[in-house]
């Protein structure tokens, strides 16, 4: 099994297909009957999830045979799939539709995300915005840009730092435990502005372009952060763990901070982690 740079057109053409037919035909006009909830009333399943998956996972299982497919709803049903994505040879990780709950309320803030992981590292990433049909892609060692759906490319760069009270972020405190929870909470007051869309597809693309300054995370699935994570790094930005080790395929918990440089990551830890 191999995988090269030349293969990420086809990738992202993938992508674009799996929004045209599965995801856009059911958006807006989803209906309850289609919507199913998971652990919480914000963690919800479509009809176009699964379908949107299963157009990929097959596309991909085709092309690249042998490979292990990690799709965010086929480990909802076999958590088992992640086992070997650590070590794998070569492995794709797909959230078909990331921010489904925006995605099933109407609102157009969602997308879908596939990371390529090689020998432990992700080694590509791409985030596909069907609403708009432009692609977020970020290669290791080549960059990350934005291509349109017309195929117009721009370079995609994470901002300058910026002192805390001029920062724009986001922390999913929501899911960390008291008494962390409240303080991170009330820690955010001290930055600039702060922002939730619930989409790390989103999240990550702001970031990426500089038009936030960091976002946190604590359930580190590799289906959320995996591409994201090396969208961001090669614009330029650092990401660590709280305990500060790198975010490596098959870490699920611990946090992470992604932003602008190490300092600003120093910075946020300690201003609003209090760590």
């Amino acid at each position: 099994m191999t995988f090269s740079d030349s293969d990420i057109p086809a990738l992202t053409a993938l992508l674009r297909r799996a929004g045209e037919e599965e995801i856009m035909p059911r958006f807006a006009g989803i209906g309850g009957a289609e919507i199913k909830q998971k652990q919480a009333p914000w963690d919800v399943v479509t009809e176009a999830d699964t379908a949107a998956e299963v157009h990929i996972a097959a596309a991909l299982s085709e092309r690249y045979p042998g490979a292990l497919i990690v799709g965010e709803e086929a480990v909802a049903d076999n958590p088992a799939i992640m086992n070997g994505l650590a070590d794998a040879e070569l492995a794709f990780v797909i959230d078909p539709i990331d921010g489904t709950f925006n995605f099933a309320s109407g609102m157009p803030a969602f997308g879908t995300i596939l990371a390529v992981v090689a020998g432990g590292a992700c080694i590509a990433g791409m985030i596909h915005y069907p609403v708009s049909g432009e692609t977020t892609i970020g290669v290791a060692g080549a960059g990350s840009r934005i291509v349109g759906e017309n195929g117009a490319e721009q370079v995609a760069r994470v901002s300058e730092p910026v002192p805390l009270d001029q920062m724009v972020g986001t922390v999913s405190w929501g899911f960390l435990d008291e008494p962390l929870r409240g303080r991170v909470a009330g820690a955010m007051s001290k930055i600039g502005m702060s922002f939730a869309f619930r989409c790390s597809a989103w999240e990550y693309r702001l970031a990426a372009t500089g038009r936030v300054h960091f976002i946190s995370a604590q359930n580190l699935m590799p289906w959320d952060h995996l591409a994201g994570v090396l969208i961001h790094a090669e614009a330029g930005g650092y990401t660590a763990c709280l305990d500060g080790s790198p975010y490596r395929p098959g870490k699920t918990d611990g946090g992470l901070i992604t932003t602008t440089d190490p300092e600003s990551w120093a910075l946020i830890r300690r201003e609003i982690f209090g760590m």
